[in-house]
């Protein structure tokens, strides 16, 4: 089938401005090549000789027979097709690879699992390449592609010597992108505030973006539904209506999940502008949409389940934020139709309590989810805040009017029905008095909350959930969840509590990057409250946890949002604002690229005062908000004082340099 929109679509990839260089690239994960060779030895077990030959392909190694078997690093998670060079095979010499994200779970018998979670961790198995070898190349199956990995075992599986070379993977993720490390935006800040590393948060943004890259994949790379039959796996269905995609995770499960795609593409944004995946992402929900009741589906194919009204929601969410990123206004209008149906579906869920009855109960693998919910009515309430900026967008102000007296009306019965002054917090629903991370985060960040003060109790009532590795979520416990951290995470930015903030970046990312139970890369699905990989449980599987999915990687988009300050106010950036959160550091420098051309910030803190330079396309105009009170002091731009009002100045596109000099 064709589909016209997509050449078009094109150039949506990040063609309009590289980001800088300079030393935040030495903390970009991505390859160098689409083509990758092994970067270390993890273990040998048995007689191989000259196994550090495959390092960086320097030589041939020889497994000299059965039972003998090395573990190639790639260094990085990695996904794509193993090639080999067999060196003059005998007949009977034959050879079994076996995967694995996590070192724990390295095996010459099993693969971590992937496919589907068994509680013996060996649903997989190991991919075999039966005698007789061929004598030369050999590539992997592209049914049998690995999507995320970044330990590779190759065993012996006859007692006849083996001699290879040129283990290399081919990078099957960003098909489209020859160099994956030319992004499109930075960010680069070095904390001396007492932390260990003062080069965490550069590395976590990395991290982030690198994490968004691993997942944005071939069309034709989905895992197969129905699961293939134990042992193996298979990834060659069709995951939507357009190429590349972007998907939930590298490993797995390979499909779109709008609610990951609600934290993964503003990482997207503000990384490689490689919006297009997004884009054909959510083209494949709306065309699964039900023309009858206007539900959108849970997840895209070949998964495609059903019944949720959150992810429902966050398909409509990820409209807004693709047209506000891309300013994409056919697409939209292509769209639209189906959109308004979708927004509707939400409607018809208002009863008399003046909330949306959640009856749709498929979510984030949250438990207590349904009927009065405070999550699903504050995810209601950003579908109707966006829907009525959409509208103005695409020339429907009637809507408009309507979706904002809904919103208006929607926040009244949302803070009449779940507010818990005694806890300071938002309550799950109306018939409990547990009071979970996601609705809490999202009334910060939704701005569902009606004063200052109240954000300020939510976010210090949150904390009360943090342990040394995060924040364990009260709806789903003994979990860290690291998409609802994300969202927590920017809920104290937003809420002005940047030093509590910063505390739960280093807590919980800060984990995630460091353990060596991970791929120190990218980022984990979720980890349960004292660290172990038994996220959610999955059988009792820890080795079908994902180390690589973008609904991890909150912080991406926090810090340039946040600690940079950098945010766009209209499609593309034609509007913008700068409002640092400082966070403690002396200083900060990023920036992203839209269509419109190259956005940069960078702040200091000096003797004389705070400096914010702004360099932004000609023809926008946008405000610096500065982080300290003027009282005492003036602000001047490009030398000259300016008009100040509650803090902020406005400027026009170009080159300008702000100072509040104290």
């Amino acid at each position: 089938m064709h589909y016209p929109w997509v050449a078009a679509a094109l150039a949506l990839h990040s063609v309009w401005a590289s980001a800088p260089s300079g030393p935040w690239d030495a903390f970009n994960y991505a390859p160098k090549s689409k083509t990758v060779w092994p970067a270390a030895i993890h273990r040998v077990e048995g007689t191989v000789d000259g196994a550090t030959n495959l390092v960086d392909n320097e030589g041939p190694a020889t497994l000299a027979g059965n039972g003998s078997w090395l573990t190639l690093d790639y260094g990085v998670e990695v996904g794509g097709l193993i090639s080999i060079t067999f060196i003059s095979p005998a007949p009977s010499a034959s050879l079994a690879l076996s995967f694995t994200e996590s070192p724990l779970f390295i095996s010459p018998l099993t693969s971590d699992d992937s496919s589907y979670p068994a509680p013996n961790m060996s649903y997989d198995g190991v991919l075999r390449v039966p005698a007789p070898l061929p004598s030369g190349w050999w590539t992997q199956p592209a049914s049998a592609l690995r999507g995320g990995f970044r330990y590779l075992t190759l065993v012996s599986t006859s007692s006849t010597p083996l001699t290879i070379s040129n283990v290399s993977c081919a990078i099957s993720f960003m098909p489209h992108v020859d160099d994956l490390r030319d992004y499109a935006g930075y960010f680069y800040a070095q904390d001396s505030s007492g932390y260990e590393d003062p080069d965490f948060l550069t590395k976590v943004w990395y991290a982030g973006a690198y994490t968004v890259q691993t997942n944005t994949v071939p069309l034709d790379t989905g895992r197969e539904v129905p699961f293939v039959s134990s042992p193996g796996w298979a990834n060659n269905a069709t995951l939507g209506v357009a190429g590349p995609i972007i998907v939930d995770g590298a490993k797995r499960d390979r499909a779109v999940w709008p609610g990951d795609m609600g934290i993964a593409v503003p990482t997207q944004f503000v990384s490689t502008y490689d919006l297009l995946p997004t884009r054909n992402a959510l083209s494949t929900m709306f065309a699964a949409l039900d023309p009858l009741t206007g539900a959108l589906p849970e997840s895209g194919p070949p998964l495609s389940q059903t019944v949720s009204d959150t992810y429902h929601a966050w398909t409509l969410i990820g409209t807004y934020n693709y047209y506000m990123y891309s300013g994409d206004t056919a697409w939209l209008q292509n769209v639209w139709a189906n959109y308004t149906k979708a927004v509707g579906f939400l409607e018809g869920k208002v009863d008399s309590t003046g909330l949306m009855n959640v009856t749709g109960l498929r979510d984030w693998a949250r438990l207590g989810g349904g009927g009065h919910n405070a999550e699903g009515n504050a995810l209601f309430y950003k579908v109707l805040t966006n829907s009525a900026s959409l509208a103005s967008y695409a020339d429907a102000p009637a809507l408009s009017s309507a979706w904002s007296a809904n919103a208006t009306a929607l926040k009244s019965a949302f803070n009449a029905a779940f507010w818990d002054p005694q806890q300071g917090m938002y309550r799950d629903n109306t018939s409990t008095t547990l009071c979970p991370q996601d609705a809490n985060s999202m009334a910060i960040l939704f701005n569902l909350t009606t004063s200052a003060e109240q954000a300020g109790s939510v976010s210090k009532g949150l904390e009360r959930n943090w342990n040394a590795l995060g924040a364990v979520a009260p709806e789903l416990p003994d979990t860290i969840s690291p998409f609802i951290g994300g969202l927590e995470l920017q809920a104290h930015f937003e809420s002005g509590n940047d030093a509590r903030a910063m505390d739960l970046l280093h807590r919980e990312w800060g984990y995630m990057l460091a353990t060596n139970l991970s791929v120190q890369s990218t980022l984990l699905e979720g980890f349960t409250a004292n660290g172990s990989l038994s996220y959610r449980g999955y059988n009792y599987d820890p080795s079908y946890t994902s180390h690589a999915h973008g609904w991890s990687s909150g912080p991406t988009s926090a810090l340039t949002f946040y600690v940079l300050g950098l945010t766009i106010t209209a499609p593309q950036g034609r509007t913008w604002s700068v409002a640092p959160h400082p966070s403690g550091l002396p200083r900060a420098e990023g920036g992203f690229s839209t269509g419109l051309g190259w956005f940069g910030v960078k702040w200091w803190e000096g003797e004389g005062g705070f400096t914010v330079e702004v360099d932004v396309p000609e023809g926008t105009q946008g405000v610096v908000r500065l982080p300290y009170a003027v009282e005492g002091g003036k602000v001047c731009v490009n030398g000259v004082e300016a008009h100040v009002v509650e803090g902020v100045v406005n400027v026009v596109g170009g080159k300008s340099t702000v100072v509040l000099q104290r």
